[in-house]
């Protein structure tokens, strides 16, 4: 089959692959519909050392069941089915707790003889406790949507729902990305009547507008904070959504929220300290968010997917077929696209 490999900084390659095989009973087999590029692959793709033994990509595929191991029960043959991106058993007492992402015996994509997501075919690890079976055609306009159950609009959701997001709340996002408009999106759907978007690109803010933001704010640094803080009365957010990773984008959560407020870290971080002295403490803000625990949420969100109250596949902005993932990486790490979805 074919496959997505990583070789190091900008360079991307789709290859021939050893077709995957059930190996341990507990396995799945799954023919990939669709995948995507996640913003996360763009931080290796700038920056990953050469390897020549190359990386496997890709953590979010949705498919169909081919075979499954002796221990693999309640799936067949043929099912659709979404695959969270990170793979658990969903019986350990952190899967019990709703925190999949520390599962005892989950693990990720890609790793450890693990095929990654950008590819035709994947072998599913505790494919009862990871996989979710989806209720439509393979050939559902639902497709992309359904997709971003796998990770970006889980990942919107889990800061919404850290940050304790509801209708008495301001809401203010950073970054106008995929999981920053998912946020949106998910904190609109708890209730939030004010949210306020930080992002520059008038195509995704105007997404933004449509997913339920309330205002933008396309300044940054000192004058981004003080036009938050002056359409917040000068208080600040409640809860602060920081959906980027640098430490630029912690320094204005800092400054956006209000003292006595909440920020939820979701982007991947890249850097090792931050700003958490006196001021701080003193404020009494609350830092939480974190990896996703998508598998504790897809079935909560799926039912509004199926029914059409929202459409988190709307941040796919670019379709594309395997010979053309390389050209996909740049495009979004040239900001030509949004978020690109892989039909192999």
């Amino acid at each position: 089959m074919r496959a997505t490999v990583m070789y190091g900084a900008g360079n991307v390659r789709v290859e021939n692959v050893p077709d995957p095989t059930i190996e341990n009973p507990t396995d799945a087999l799954v023919r990939v519909l669709r995948s995507c590029v996640c913003g996360s692959d763009l931080w290796p793709y700038a920056s990953m050392a050469a390897n020549p033994q190359g990386r496997r990509m890709g953590h979010e595929f949705l498919g169909v069941i081919e075979d499954v191991g002796s221990e693999v029960s309640g799936f067949k043959a043929g099912d659709l089915v979404v695959a969270p991106f990170l793979w658990e058993d969903n019986t350990c007492d952190f899967c019990q707790e709703g925190l999949q992402s520390s599962c005892r015996n989950g693990g990720q994509w890609g790793l450890s003889g693990v095929d990654g997501g950008q590819g035709e075919a994947v072998r599913v690890p505790q494919a009862q406790g990871t996989l979710v079976k989806l209720p439509v055609a393979e050939d559902s306009a639902l497709l992309p949507s359904l997709l971003t159950l796998s990770d970006v609009f889980c990942t919107g959701h889990h800061s919404a729902v850290t940050a304790g997001v509801n209708p008495r709340k301001t809401v203010t996002v950073i970054g106008d990305g995929a999981v920053g408009l998912s946020a949106v999106l998910a904190a609109r759907r708890l209730g939030a009547e004010r949210i306020i978007l930080m992002g520059r690109h008038k195509d995704r803010t105007d997404l933004g507008r449509d997913f339920g933001a309330t205002d933008v704010v396309g300044e940054r640094g000192d004058e981004g904070i003080e036009r938050v803080r002056e359409l917040t009365r000068g208080d600040g957010a409640h809860a602060v959504l920081e959906c980027v990773g640098t430490r630029q984008s912690l320094e204005t959560a800092l400054g956006v929220v209000r003292d006595g407020g909440t920020i939820s870290r979701l982007g991947v971080p890249q850097y090792e300290e931050g700003p958490m002295g006196f001021d701080t403490i003193m404020r009494n803000i609350t830092f939480t968010g974190g990896v996703a625990p998508a598998r504790a949420y897809i079935e909560e969100l799926l039912p509004d997917v199926l029914e059409g109250k929202v459409e988190p596949g709307r941040v796919f902005d670019r379709a594309i077929g395997m010979d053309e993932v390389p050209d996909g990486y740049r495009a979004m790490a040239e900001r030509e696209a949004l978020k690109v979805l892989i039909q192999p």
